[in-house]
């Protein structure tokens, strides 16, 4: 394993074991001061605060018991990819004590051995049925977040 890919997988371990543990503090640690977060449910955040309060206002106000399972993780230093299985159990009403489960992959950014902008990509209709969405709510957020995927007609 190249030093590359050995340091993306510590950062990306401390940064996903800290946002399951709901220490916003510890996962913003692990992005530049202007870093990006960009969640596939919530959407962009940026800078430290902002994925802080993502973490603790999102993520753990409406979800427990978080895992996040890495493997193959790969860096050349600037660039990072790495696949993941996690599973939490939903506090959101109408699904609340679900165990949800997904598999995805991130997409990372680095600089100077932290991250300047996190992605991920995973089939959220997947976990939006877990959680016993009625079929139209589902839609509904499918046709958004599709739109979101456009480019920008400039």
């Amino acid at each position: 394993m190249s030093d590359s890919t050995s340091e993306f997988r510590a950062l990306i371990e401390r940064m996903t074991q800290a946002i399951c543990r709901g220490d916003g503090a510890a996962a913003a640690a692990c992005f530049t001061p202007d870093g990006i977060y960009h969640d596939g449910f919530y959407g962009e955040f940026r800078g430290r605060e902002a994925i802080r309060g993502m973490v603790e206002q999102h993520f753990h106000a409406n979800a427990r018991d978080f895992s996040w399972k890495l493997s193959d993780a790969l860096s050349d230093g600037s660039l990072a990819y790495a696949r993941y299985d996690f599973s939490y159990v939903s506090q959101i009403p109408g699904s609340a004590g679900e165990r949800v489960y997904f598999g995805g992959i991130s997409q990372v950014r680095l600089k100077d051995g932290l991250i300047t902008h996190y992605g991920e990509v995973f089939d959220r209709g997947v976990a939006l049925a877990q959680m016993n969405f009625a079929p139209e709510r589902i839609a509904k957020s499918l046709k958004r977040w599709a739109e979101e995927e456009k480019p920008s007609q400039k």
